[in-house]
């Protein structure tokens, strides 16, 4: 997809997550910790420049785990907040 295209969003009740890791195994060690918290985990892995790996996860919102649910409620933003360089 070209950075400029808009995506699709994912049909009600589901999040697309996608993780950008300079290994597989980091991004797959991330995405087993979503899946933990999150059901339906669609995965598509593609390369990216530098040897890095770009995971898609596609999760189910509406089966989350409870714990899942009181982390994101009392978690705080992070402070790299914003869009990236290939983000609208």
């Amino acid at each position: 997809m070209h950075p400029t295209d808009t995506p699709m969003p994912p049909s009600a009740g589901h999040a697309e997550i996608r993780i950008v890791a300079a290994t597989p195994e980091a991004a797959r060690a991330v995405a087993q910790v979503i899946r933990r918290s999150f059901a339906g985990a669609e995965q598509r892995s593609y390369p990216v420049s530098d040897g890095g790996t770009r995971l898609h996860l596609t999760v189910d919102t509406e089966s989350s785990a409870e714990p899942a649910l009181s982390r994101l409620a009392t978690s705080r933003p992070s402070s790299r907040t914003g869009t990236h360089d290939d983000e609208l």
